[in-house]
Order: C-alpha cells, then structure tokens, then sequence
C-alpha cells in the first residue's frame, strides 16, 4: 500500500511539473494574426483606475490595434467590490485617454472570471460578426485562456502582454502555482461537460 502511495506521489508530482512547464513555455509565444479584434482579458480596477496588471494588458490591446493586428478592441470585466463602474467601463476610458477611438472599443461589463470574460466577448463577437480574435492576458495566464476560447468557439490567436507586472521570480511563483491549479481544475471540470 504503500509502495503505491509513493508511486500516486510521484505521478500526481511530474503531472504538476509538466503542467508548470507547458504553461510556462506556452506563454512564451505570440501567435498574433491579423484579427477583427483584440479580447483583452480583465484584471481589475480601484478608485477608477485601472490595475497595474491591467493597464499592460491594455496598453498590449492598444499597440495591437494601433499597429493594425486588431480593428476592434473589447475589453472585459465587470463591477468589482467597491467600485461604482466596471472594470471594463474604467479601462475604456483610459484606453480612450490614450488615443484610440471610442467607436472601435466594446465593453463587456458582466464578467467576474476569465471564463465568462470569454463567453460573453464572445456574445459581442457574433453581434457584431466578428469571426477571428486575438486574446490578450499575461504570459502565464495565455494557456488557459486560449483553451477556455476554443471551448467557446472563438477562433483566436495568442497575444501574451511583453511587459506583464509580473517579473520577479516572487510574483512569477504564486501566479504560475495560481495558473496551475485552475488550469488543472477547469480541464478537470471540462472533461465532465
């Protein structure tokens, strides 16, 4: 019995590495295409501004559009606690603030998770006939997120940010153990649907 524990040990350990490892290296790469949008994936807002995290996610959106990857922008997130306005509201505004026009950017203001970000961008995206999408996040975040759009029928395109707040080996840690355990946990729950 327990020569079987250590062997369920090990297994459950070398599947948590080679999670680490892929989720790493797939956020390595930057996939982008021409589009007929960015997704920029929410990371949220206080006292009307947007988070740091956030703000490179859409600065990322805004280069993308800017340099003719993405004809539209939409950006997610909804009421956080505390906040009057959603997270997409506020990083709207700042995107207008830095030149785009407001014509080119939608907002979807319901999500809370990275999931419903997605699934409700992708609600815009058919309103709109908008049949390809880049996705923006952090590196860490990109493999998750590209395999929660393909589940919602998003034909997208990885876009990792370059300049993600998260650098240092003591930020980079939690968020990729953070990654690992949802990324995990929702392949589990998708095997069930």
């Amino acid at each position: 019995m327990k020569r079987i524990m250590s062997l369920i040990l090990c297994f459950l350990l070398l599947l948590a590495a080679l999670t680490a490892v892929s989720i790493v290296s797939y956020g390595k790469k930057d996939n982008k295409a021409p589009s007929d949008v960015a997704i920029v994936l929410g990371a949220g807002t206080a006292d009307g501004e947007v988070s740091p995290v956030f703000r490179e996610r859409i600065n990322h959106g805004i280069w993308l559009y800017e340099n003719g990857y993405a004809d539209y922008l939409i950006l997610t997130g909804g009421i956080g606690e505390g906040n009057e306005k959603s997270d997409a509201y506020i990083a709207r505004q700042y995107a207008v603030s830095e030149g785009v026009p407001e014509d080119v950017i939608f907002i979807e203001e319901k999500s809370v998770i990275t999931e419903e970000n997605l699934e409700y961008a992708k609600d815009i995206m058919q309103e709109n006939s908008f049949e390809t999408a880049i996705i923006v996040s952090d590196p860490l975040h990109m493999k998750r997120a590209m395999l929660m759009a393909g589940d919602y029928g998003i034909k997208g395109y990885s876009s990792p940010t370059t300049t993600s707040m998260y650098k240092s080996l003591r930020t980079k840690i939690p968020f990729l153990m953070r990654e690992e355990f949802f990324y995990i946990g929702y392949c589990i729950v998708r095997a069930f649907r």
